[in-house]
């Protein structure tokens, strides 16, 4: 292997982390935090370069579309919620799950 450096080689102080966090890891682990982190400066890289042509919303949407979010439990619930509620419209009235929805839009986003 040679000493030349690819642009999204990670920093020492990088390595030195990962090999302190995951020393008892599998290596599965240890390859796809690394994959991961490749995968991010790529993107990172190449939304700089779109957004100099097209301006920064054009990257925020690439980054969101790419890096999308996990939804809480609560978007979950009611995102499930949402697809019972509309099989239901097929048999009843579909207001049978309006308590349910209303309970769960009061929890905290988390």
């Amino acid at each position: 292997m040679t000493n030349q450096n690819h642009p999204i080689t990670p920093p020492p102080d990088l390595v030195e982390k990962w090999a302190d966090e995951l020393a008892w890891s599998m290596d599965q682990v240890v390859f796809t935090r690394a994959a991961q982190w490749g995968a991010d400066q790529e993107l990172e890289a190449c939304i700089e370069e779109v957004q100099v042509i097209y301006g920064e919303d054009i990257g925020a949407c690439i980054r969101d579309f790419r890096r999308p979010k996990l939804l809480s439990l609560k978007e979950q619930a009611l995102e499930q919620l949402r697809e019972v509620n509309a099989r239901l419209q097929f048999y009843t009235t579909g207001g049978e799950t309006a308590t349910i929805r209303k309970a769960l839009e009061t929890l905290p986003n988390d």
